[in-house]
């Protein structure tokens, strides 16, 4: 189960973008195999529809640059161009990972509510370089489930830095993915390390279990 007070908690869902989750986007251009990535979809609509319906703060983020690409870490713009799919470059889904176009938005399946926040983020870490962190403490949260992807890259940075402000984290093995199932994997073992020094893991039927009782 997870030991939280529903009403400190809040939703993290990462990144579940048509860049990353449509064979068109990005990730798909980049050489990545989008059905892994896809594998987290009904997880992640398993647990958004019950955080919904308990009330829960949800967040969504996206990763997604200005359009004159001034705040794309350079680490990672070199990295792309390297697989051949340089942020900001036209793809069939609108520029690569830039804020407004098509491919930058989140997939239907999961769309963000009205009442729910959407957070672009320039890097891997959804508190870097964002408002997310005040506007958590605002509402105060204290305690964060984080779901989406990759798991390796923008979910294990994000919770990183999650632990490092004070949150308690979750992280939900089932609604996470990678287009490589074994740095999934080793993502969530690191995660437990020395008694969880980042958290917990659980499941999307934990996470349900435990939204049902709110």
């Amino acid at each position: 189960m997870i030991p939280f007070d529903w009403q400190s908690t809040a939703l993290l869902v990462i990144d579940m973008q048509r860049d990353f989750l449509d064979p068109q986007g990005y990730a798909a251009m980049a050489g990545l195999d989008v059905s892994l990535l896809r594998a987290a979809i009904p997880g992640v609509a398993r647990v958004l529809a019950a955080a919904r319906e308990a009330g829960l703060l949800i967040v969504h983020t996206r990763e997604a640059n200005a359009p004159d690409l001034s705040d794309v870490p350079p680490a990672f713009m070199e990295a792309t161009r390297r697989t051949g799919a340089p942020v900001g470059s036209a793809g069939p889904l609108g520029r690569l990972l830039i804020r407004g176009e098509f491919g930058a938005g989140i997939v239907d399946e999961l769309a963000p509510r009205g009442t729910e926040i959407v957070i672009d983020k320039p890097g891997f870490s959804a508190f870097e370089g964002t408002a997310l962190g005040a506007m958590l403490t605002m509402r105060g949260i204290r305690s964060l489930i984080l779901c989406g992807i990759t798991t390796e890259v923008c979910v294990s940075s994000t919770l990183r830095t999650a632990i490092d402000r004070g949150f308690r984290c979750v992280t939900l093995r089932d609604a996470c993915a990678s287009a490589d199932v074994s740095l999934h994997d080793a993502a969530m073992r690191m995660i437990q390390v020395e008694g969880g020094v980042f958290g917990l893991v659980r499941t999307v039927d934990d996470a349900v279990a435990w939204l049902a009782e709110v």
